[in-house]
């Protein structure tokens, strides 16, 4: 019998131009992020400026998330997360002057300027992230949300793939070439979630009250399935997280330079689009708590490989498995969100989310730096795969109800 499976997502005209307005955002970001990094370490030779970066962008995404949950759930999804893509094609073209200059002047990248647009580019992605996440469940009867999580997933990770290693080959040409290849990005992202058309209910325009703000939290914090799966990924990605000492790692142990880098930023993705094909045609069905749980555990164990490796190809082999390991994380934990919260909550319920990503990427990253000065970058990889081992196991205790949770879809 012919399997409609994945044509019966690709059927679903919006959702796949918001899957390929996806792609494009994702890579701009991640090629960015990559300049961005090697590009402050080349300037400062500094551990605690990359982790400063982590924390540039994490400040502003704690401070404005909630007042984001509450523009989605009453504003048009699609429009946000457009102009978050212009602000971030916009900090792009500035990076591109700044590092070649303009007429007479000479380059003017800096330390500070880098600092400066990762306050821009967290504050983007903080209006970004709850409005896309929620846009989902409006582009796709329930019936395929899960598989269209993976789906979404995997298109995501494939852009995680292509972006840092395309990043790191257009840099041998100049920072520039990869900022410019950025704003095209981000540019073609923003013209086709313009073209979405989906029902865009008008809600009451309820005011910004400190209850109508807090209403998410009060929301996960009440279900504590919920609030078991979004805090395990916090402190298991704070802990566990090497993404900022990535660069470190490539100079200064591993020895593979700019090009071997995008390679390293790259390998996580390689094991979780594998791992996203795989549940987009075979979504989970049962054991999805303990599943999520164990999978939690895997990431920990590849963090303490990697840190303690000194073979390239063995450090990627361990980003690859710990990427496929995150990504049954993070469709289990998207997916129990969405479905366990009605659609008028979901902007603020997703910006919840939306704070635990970003603390758990963000202020990881902070945390890998500042760990790093101090017991330098095998220390801190090894403890934080350590901790994320730990925290999987306590998890078991401190939610029963995530580990008995059976399907994706219970009430």
């Amino acid at each position: 019998m012919h399997d409609h499976r994945f044509s019966d997502l690709t059927g679903q005209r919006d959702f796949m131009r918001f899957w390929v307005a996806r792609l494009f955002g994702t890579a701009g970001n991640q090629m960015l992020m990559v300049a961005i990094g090697w590009q402050m370490y080349d300037l400062t030779g500094s551990a605690w400026d990359l982790g400063l970066v982590g924390l540039y962008q994490f400040v502003p995404a704690l401070l404005f998330t909630l007042v984001a949950g509450h523009v989605a759930d009453r504003w048009h999804r699609g429009r946000i997360v457009a102009f978050c893509m212009v602000a971030q094609a916009l900090v792009a073209a500035v990076l591109v002057l700044s590092t070649i200059g303009f007429g007479a002047q000479a380059p003017w990248v800096s330390r500070t300027l880098l600092l400066a647009v990762s306050v821009v580019l967290g504050l983007a992605r903080a209006f970004q992230m709850p409005a896309m996440q929620s846009l989902t469940p409006n582009l796709l009867p329930s019936a395929l949300l899960a598989r269209g999580m993976a789906f979404a997933s995997a298109g995501t990770q494939a852009a995680i793939i292509g972006g840092p290693a395309l990043g790191g080959l257009l840099f041998v040409a100049g920072a520039q070439a990869v900022y410019a290849a950025c704003v095209l990005a981000f540019a073609i992202g923003c013209v086709l979630v313009f073209l979405l058309r989906y029902p865009h209910v008008a809600r009451v325009h309820e005011p910004a009250s400190l209850k109508t703000l807090f209403a998410g939290l009060g929301f996960v914090w009440q279900r504590k399935v919920l609030l078991g799966a979004v805090s395990l990924d916090l402190f298991a990605v704070l802990l566990g997280g090497a993404t900022a000492l990535l660069p470190m790692f490539a100079k200064d142990i591993l020895m593979v330079g700019p090009w071997g880098l995008g390679m390293l930023r790259g390998a996580p993705a390689v094991g979780s689009l594998v791992m996203s094909a795989w549940l987009t045609r075979w979504p989970l069905r049962q054991r999805v708590g303990r599943t999520l749980l164990l999978a939690v555990a895997v990431f920990g164990v590849c963090m303490l490989v990697f840190g303690l490796s000194t073979s390239f190809w063995l450090s990627m082999a361990a980003l690859v498995v710990s990427g496929g390991a995150d990504t049954v994380s993070v469709v289990v934990r998207q997916t129990l969100v969405q479905l366990d919260t009605p659609d008028a909550m979901r902007g603020r319920v997703s910006a919840v989310n939306s704070v635990f990503i970003g603390a758990s990427n963000q202020l990881g990253e902070f945390e890998s730096g500042a760990t790093a000065a101090l017991l330098g970058p095998v220390g801190s990889v090894v403890l934080g795969g350590l901790g994320t081992v730990l925290v999987a196991l306590a998890w078991v205790r401190l939610f029963p109800a995530l580990a008995r949770r059976d399907r994706l879809d219970e009430r």
